[in-house]
């Protein structure tokens, strides 16, 4: 049984705050709208997005995926932090206990962020999981951020 750790980084023109509520708060109803060939729908299963909420995103048909649930373990909206954990759905395969997810946006430049994320993927029992393995799911984070990014730029007062 062994974790991997991945830390990814990722350069954006948008404010942290603007990034931080487009992304993590409101990614409910933006992801659907902007990724709509992927996502069909988000919804609260439980809570209503503070700590202990649980998310299912809901893919479409041209998925590999058919849905995840989140779980939303720390939320700070002053520090534009969040950690959630992935504890469900095909994403995990036989593979994947689960994986878990420490995103935080700083101000970088001027008008501009850096986002960090540090994902932990935790094997089953006498499973070795490769870097490889997860090379799918870091690109698919990095193209959601880069979605969410376009948009805001195109729309400047958005999550002002």
């Amino acid at each position: 049984m062994g974790i991997i750790k991945i830390n990814q980084t990722f350069r954006s023109q948008v404010t942290p705050a603007r990034m931080f509520k487009a992304l993590i708060l409101d990614s409910h109803n933006l992801g659907p709208k902007l990724m709509f060939s992927s996502i069909k729908s988000i919804e609260f299963i439980e809570g209503d997005g503070d700590v202990g909420s649980i998310k299912q995103i809901n893919f479409t048909e041209a998925s590999p995926f058919k849905y995840v649930k989140h779980r939303i373990d720390e939320l700070d909206k002053e520090k534009f932090m969040c950690k959630y954990t992935l504890i469900e759905g095909d994403a995990l395969t036989d593979k994947l206990e689960f994986i878990s997810y420490e995103v935080k946006f700083e101000a970088y430049g001027y008008g501009g962020c850096i986002c960090k994320m540090t994902s932990e993927y935790k094997a089953k029992e006498g499973i070795e999981i490769k870097q490889e393995d997860i090379e799918l799911g870091k690109d698919r984070a990095i193209g959601m951020y880069e979605v969410i990014e376009a948009y805001l730029m195109a729309h400047p007062h958005a999550y002002t």
